[in-house]
């Protein structure tokens, strides 16, 4: 049996870095933003809703499934998600009475048990016939975890550390292994690619934050960069329809 709120507690590697929130959620929405649908949005795995306010910005209908009671209970102290409907469950126990024109699956896959179901839950279940399902991961070719297999850190780029274990993961995945996955389940993909050129940890991009070293011009051109390289990207997301 999970504790999911166990899994969202820090340990020798944080759950959430400054680098997600201030520097990857943003060029996140600008990537994904192109591919939204008129209509309702689904978030697959909220945590405490900080993607969820910046999916506020486009969407009136929102809906979140989220399994961390903790978690989930920080996203509806929000104001700026009051008229949003939280669903506290786990994925294979969710009911839903509608379909969504958009779904999205942010940082979430890699931490569940049978992925590949989930993928046939959204297509068969929960997806609109005209609707978009983007789906994004950490990606396991990033160069600062590739550095850190050179480092002796990791044993090899998709491995699964103890820590990141002990926060839910249970594959790394890579752009060749998320594509599999997604096309077991049925679904068709429109596109794909990663974001955010990235060579440094989280933690080290969050000690560079908080100083002048690093410009936003820096920073976009990490993230143009990683349009050419999707493979050497933070975050890989593909962009699946039926």
């Amino acid at each position: 049996m999970r504790d999911y709120n166990a899994e969202t507690v820090d340990n020798k590697r944080k759950y959430a870095y400054t680098f997600d929130y201030d520097i990857m959620h943003p060029y996140m929405m600008e990537s994904f933003v192109p591919y939204f649908r008129k209509g309702a949005v689904l978030e697959l795995g909220c945590f405490q809703g900080a993607f969820t306010q910046r999916l506020a910005e486009y969407f009136t209908d929102i809906t979140c499934i989220e399994a961390s009671s903790d978690a989930i209970n920080v996203a509806r102290q929000s104001p700026a998600l009051s008229n949003v409907l939280f669903i506290e469950s786990e994925f294979e126990h969710a009911e839903l009475e509608r379909k969504f024109e958009n779904i999205l699956l942010i940082h979430v896959l890699e931490h569940l048990d049978d992925r590949v179901a989930l993928l046939q839950t959204v297509k068969d279940k929960w997806l609109a016939d005209n609707g978009v399902f983007i789906v994004a991961c950490p990606n396991a070719y990033a160069p600062s975890r590739q550095i850190a297999v050179n480092m002796g850190l990791i044993e090899y780029p998709e491995a699964v550390t103890p820590s990141e274990h002990a926060h839910g993961h249970r594959i790394t995945y890579s752009m060749e292994s998320l594509k599999e996955d997604i096309l077991c389940a049925g679904l068709s993909i429109r596109d794909s690619s990663g974001v955010f050129f990235k060579a440094l940890a989280n933690f080290q991009w969050d000690k560079l934050i908080e100083t002048d070293i690093i410009s936003k011009e820096y920073l976009d051109g990490c993230f143009e960069l990683g349009k050419k390289y999707p493979g050497l990207c933070s975050s890989i997301y593909f962009v699946c329809e039926k």
